[in-house]
């Protein structure tokens, strides 16, 4: 490969890094049940030790999001425990995650309640959470929400915007100045017939009337089939409101599959629209770069690593685009010469000079045969089989 592409692929991994999911490591499934591995994490601690593992081989994920009903049980008081994983395991608590969503009080909605003890009740979790953040030294607070209505006429969907409005709002007075609140949105799941914040532009209106340290959220799992995702982060980029992403594939809804497992170009023009809009804007862009998948039948370490190396090759291959000629064949409307470009940085192997790349920083070329080769799945397997025979109720 010559010299300024490899240049180029080793300036963009330099600054890419992603996080991972503490619930990405623990037995997970779906709403009919879930499949027990014997090596998932069943504690706090082993999700941090876990998480310590992928980062060690792939110097890539130095920070894990937790959920804090999940991560968190003794609320503000696992905060020096949390601390003290970190420390030992080497990665840091990145997102912090309210659970506004399992409780049984949250039958009908959480910040979308009619009942007002329950709104309260949610936001006082909420702010909760920013204190457990702030005591973590974590800036971003992910908030998404399963609120909504499954039948016509149900719900005064007006009424509950305007309870979003004046919750976030509360949450929003209680961040420090360093942090943010990141919120989500998802057309239906567990609602079917309306969700409070459906889609992009109704996080963006409440991100605004939240105020300025809210951003927006996007899952790349929570969209209708056909939409077209990199021009909502193209607009959210133009207009200041993209604050991260929660990345998995699916092939239907929401599946929780492996990064660029069904569609990788469509990951490699997400991260396409944000390198362009760098050169163009001549900065960079503050976006979280967050895992958020549900590893149920693949081993969950191996999944974790194998999201982290594609997830490299796909930003890699969007750093290869040469942006002053793609502009210019736009300007000319050069069609042919425009979609080349693309294509063809995608069609790079770019592997290689990964692997010169980790060679560079004393990391294995091959992450995952490293995992594999390590012993470590062999002893957590050992320590944690009886334990997680044991575990078939919780969802994480």
């Amino acid at each position: 490969m010559e010299a300024h592409k490899t240049e180029r692929i080793f300036d963009a991994l330099e600054s890419f890094r992603i996080e991972l999911p503490s619930w990405g490591f623990a037995n997970t499934g779906t709403r009919f049940g879930k499949f027990i591995q014997p090596a998932a994490a069943t504690t706090t601690e082993e999700k941090f030790s876990d998480a310590g593992q992928v980062h060690l081989l792939t110097g890539v994920c130095p920070t894990v999001a937790l959920h804090v009903l999940w991560d968190c049980p003794d609320g503000l008081r696992s905060a020096d425990e949390i601390k003290r994983f970190a420390e030992r395991y080497r990665v840091l608590p990145g997102a912090i995650n309210p659970n506004l969503f399992q409780d049984q009080e949250y039958k009908f909605g959480s910040f979308g309640n009619p009942d007002p003890v329950v709104r309260q009740r949610a936001l006082q979790h909420t702010k909760d959470s920013i204190e457990i953040a702030r005591r973590l030294h974590c800036r971003d607070i992910s908030l998404w929400f399963a609120d909504g209505s499954n039948y016509p006429g149900t719900a005064n969907i007006r009424q509950r915007k305007q309870w979003f409005v004046e919750m976030l709002k509360e949450s929003h007075a209680a961040l420090s100045p360093g942090q943010r609140l990141l919120i989500e949105y998802k057309p239906f799941e567990p609602a079917f017939y309306h969700t409070d914040i459906a889609d992009w532009g109704m996080s963006l209106l409440l991100s605004r009337a939240a105020g300025p340290q809210a951003k927006v959220l996007v899952d790349t799992g929570h969209h209708y089939g056909a939409q077209n995702i990199e021009q909502i982060v193209a607009w959210l980029l133009s207009e200041d409101m993209l604050g991260g992403f929660h990345f998995n594939d699916r092939r239907y809804a929401d599946d929780d599959l492996t990064l660029g497992s069904i569609d990788p170009y469509q990951v490699f023009r997400i991260f396409h629209e944000i390198r362009y809009f760098e050169w163009e804007a001549g900065k960079q862009p503050d976006i979280a770069y967050m895992v958020d998948q549900s590893h149920n039948l693949k081993g969950k370490i191996e999944e974790a690593i194998q999201t982290v190396t594609v997830a490299q090759q796909l930003f890699s291959k969007a750093a290869l685009v040469d942006h002053e000629e793609l502009s210019q064949a736009q300007t000319n409307c050069d069609l042919v010469t425009a979609e080349s470009l693309l294509q063809d940085a995608f069609n790079i192997d770019v592997r290689p000079v990964i692997q010169e790349w980790r060679d560079s920083k004393g990391l294995p070329r091959d992450p995952l045969k490293a995992f594999l080769e390590s012993g470590y799945l062999e002893q957590i397997t050992k320590e944690r089989a009886a334990r997680n025979s044991q575990s078939i109720t919780s969802y994480a």
